[in-house]
């Protein structure tokens, strides 16, 4: 698994999550975490600056690297 993969699934929980607090009448608390998640992804999509990708590609190697292995 790749960082640009696992990020991806941990937005999907993310969101999921929010639905989760919304349906159980939560409102302000889904609105808070699904407001922080615009802004990150906003920002990661203006600078290409994103925190949780950077956290991750310590831990996870990038896709790129993945591919570049797997053709070599």
């Amino acid at each position: 698994m790749c960082a640009e993969k696992i990020q991806r699934l941990i937005q999907a929980s993310i969101l999921g999550f929010v639905m989760g607090l919304a349906g159980s009448g939560m409102y302000a608390a889904a609105f808070i975490l699904q407001f922080s998640m615009m802004l990150i992804l906003i920002i990661a999509g203006l600078t290409g600056w994103c925190p949780g990708l950077i956290i991750l590609k310590k831990i996870f190697p990038s896709c790129d690297e993945m591919n570049n292995k797997d053709t070599n």
